[in-house]
């Protein structure tokens, strides 16, 4: 008896390594961003930044308050709450078509006054529940085949399909890879897994033909020869090459990066952060942040590992793959070994949906963590 009161009082036992990490990621996104945003311009383009530095600095106490709910509810809770939250997030996406804005050809945000959200990035939470539900469920001890995996199959092609019609090529790559990421951990019959992978191959063309924008096309061809458009599709990845290879060992210094300071470099503070890092902060630096993400998705598959039941397993591989691919997608382009997509560094990029929805990802895994 004493030794259970003793237990209750002790509570649950705080993830630090997670905490930390999460946090030393958050404060150098808010230097890079300072950095990024300090740019030669005029007056009213600085004031303009300054207002992206504030609201991202909003957006990270919002995003750490909803980790905090997050992690103080049991995650048995969201097993339950998970079909509502997918149709609400269904709900979300649809409405993207009546009320959302238009920006840069891609309607993906909607606007209520000067509060504007992603739904997109908030499904991602959404469809790692839904996932992880399905396969806490799936109880079979045989290996599974494609109708096994249908159910799944139809969780991730219904939100899949409508952001892609926003059209938003990055967010439903990254809806795939979770996907699959997170079904890694069925065991699949040999035919069936030969079946879904001629599957894929013949539908790359089609969806080259009939389903990508030529803008989207226009970004992969220029992936395979930026040297082509050098002052057109090609821009974005050669001038970020560019800049992280300024930063040579230990880079230029902090806001000293000439890429980014003179205005050479695009969409720096949103999908180009690890440029301006590397060039601020060399190959070292580069190193050490890329390290950061490699421990957070490795330490994702050790909570996994240590979880207590199937659904807080699934929810942890799927937190750490968001986390994973994310990061692999966005340096990945940085450097050129990647076409643009428009994929953001996680808790590093700059935008309210985004670093909201890997807090409330950070606060899963710690809940999953402390209830292990």
């Amino acid at each position: 008896m004493r030794t259970d009161r003793v237990s209750f009082r002790a509570g649950p036992s705080v993830d630090m390594p997670l905490i930390v990490v999460a946090v030393v990621i958050v404060t150098l996104g808010l230097v890079n961003l300072y950095s990024a945003t300090s740019v030669y311009v005029d007056s009213a383009q600085r004031a303009r930044l300054a207002d992206v530095y504030v609201s991202q600095i909003y957006w990270v106490v919002v995003g750490g308050l909803l980790a905090i709910v997050v992690a103080a509810i049991d995650y048995r809770h969201f097993e339950r709450l998970a079909n509502f939250l997918y149709l609400g997030g269904l709900l979300s996406l649809g409405f993207v078509f009546i009320l959302g804005s238009d920006i840069r050809g891609s309607s993906r945000w909607i606007e209520i006054g000067r509060f504007a959200f992603q739904p997109s990035e908030f499904m991602k939470i959404v469809l790692i529940l839904m996932l992880a539900r399905f396969l806490h469920n799936d109880t079979r001890t045989e290996p599974r085949t494609i109708g096994h995996l249908l159910p799944a199959i139809g969780i991730v092609a219904v939100p899949w399909a409508a952001v892609m019609a926003q059209p938003d090529l990055g967010t439903s790559v990254i809806y795939l890879l979770i996907a699959v990421s997170m079904l890694s951990m069925n065991k699949v019959r040999r035919g069936s897994l030969l079946a879904m992978a001629g599957t894929v191959a013949a539908a790359v063309p089609l969806a080259w033909k009939y389903v990508l924008r030529d803008y989207q096309k226009a970004r992969v061809t220029s992936f395979l020869d930026p040297e082509a458009d050098k002052t057109g599709t090609g821009w974005h990845a050669l001038q970020s090459q560019t800049a992280i290879g300024n930063g040579q060992l230990f880079g230029e210094g902090f806001m000293q990066g000439t890429q980014n300071q003179f205005g050479f470099l695009p969409d720096q503070y949103s999908d180009f952060p690890f440029a301006v890092f590397a060039e601020d902060w060399g190959f070292v630096g580069g190193v050490c942040l890329i390290a950061l993400y490699a421990f957070l998705s490795i330490w994702a598959i050790h909570i996994a590992s240590e979880s207590k039941d199937r659904f807080g397993a699934a929810v942890a591989i799927g937190v750490g793959s968001m986390i994973f691919w994310h990061s692999v997608l966005n340096i990945g382009m940085a450097v050129g070994l990647l076409p643009v997509v428009g994929i953001t560094l996680p808790l590093f990029s700059y935008g309210g949906s985004s670093i909201v929805t890997t807090l409330i990802g950070i606060g899963l895994l710690m809940n999953v963590s402390m209830r292990r």
